[in-house]
């Protein structure tokens, strides 16, 4: 059985930065508990997590894009692989409290060596807005509700 982890990230008190916890709580509710899947709520710090990672098989990653100039709720699926190679190794810029995935896939990485899962999806839907504010916009919520499908969907659950 292959073991998955699910991670979000986002503020949710910063509009439709909390896109990532939105589609997250929307997966515990379709998906409930597991033992094949493993759900987290990363919200905007996500080094203590890393170790979790640890004999997983895949990776799902969702979180917000600002200013794409497509509009609010467009989903993207990137190739994590080329996001991690892409990164510094200049690490004097770690502030563990603003961790971000791309920044936590490149130390989950380097921490888990051989046991770093080989497949990752990363998925971040478009936004227009991080303002102070705890409601998100329609827009951003409806691509929200449209990725917690298409994750559903593409693990054929």
């Amino acid at each position: 059985m292959e073991k998955i982890t699910i991670m979000g990230f986002g503020n949710p008190v910063r509009e439709d930065d909390g896109v990532g916890i939105y589609v997250i709580k929307q997966l515990q509710k379709i998906l409930g508990e597991r033992k094949d899947i493993q759900i987290l709520d990363m919200g905007t710090s996500a080094f203590e997590v890393l170790f979790k990672l640890k004999g997983q098989d895949r990776i799902i990653l969702v979180d917000s894009v600002l200013n794409t100039g497509e509009p609010v709720g467009t989903l993207y699926k990137l190739p994590a692989d080329e996001i991690v190679g892409a990164l510094s190794q200049d690490h004097s810029h770690l502030y563990l409290h603003s961790l971000k995935w791309d920044q936590a896939l490149a130390y989950a990485k380097k921490i888990l060596g051989d046991e770093y899962p080989e497949k990752i999806d990363v998925y971040l839907i478009a936004i227009d807005s991080t303002r102070f504010d705890t409601e998100m916009t329609a827009a951003g919520k409806a691509g929200a509700e449209k990725l917690a499908a298409k994750i559903v969907e593409e693990l054929n659950l």
